[in-house]
């Protein structure tokens, strides 16, 4: 199995980013996606995540009404547009998987990430 998320960068304070994981080797459409974030000296926090057809999206209090999940199960990639960033929202993020209803917080698989840094 490999998550391969994309789409990091450097990008001014109020731009907007897409990150992308592609996932391989397993059966994409029966795993929930979720993306975390883990900013220099903190731990890994969650930041969203999708259902396994895309119909609902959960988000972290600190990214709702800017970032918006999405995925395309014929494409196996789950998407990440993040609008209206911070300084704060500098960090690697990772895309992860997880089989069936049980916590996306406790995912079977990780991404490498990818780093996102918003200048002020």
């Amino acid at each position: 199995v490999q998550l391969q998320a994309s789409g990091g960068g450097l990008v001014q304070a109020g731009g907007s980013l897409r990150l992308s994981c592609l996932a391989s080797g397993l059966t994409f459409s029966s795993y929930r996606m979720g993306w975390f974030r883990q900013a220099p000296g903190k731990e890994r926090e969650f930041v969203a995540h999708i259902n396994f057809s895309g119909g609902r999206t959960f988000y972290a209090d600190s990214v709702k009404g800017r970032f918006i999940m999405s995925r395309d199960n014929a494409k196996n990639t789950a998407y990440l547009q993040m609008n209206s960033l911070k300084p704060e929202d500098t960090a690697v993020y990772y895309c992860a998987a997880r089989l069936g209803d049980y916590d996306i917080r406790r995912p079977d698989y990780w991404g490498q990430g990818t780093l996102v840094t918003v200048s002020s």
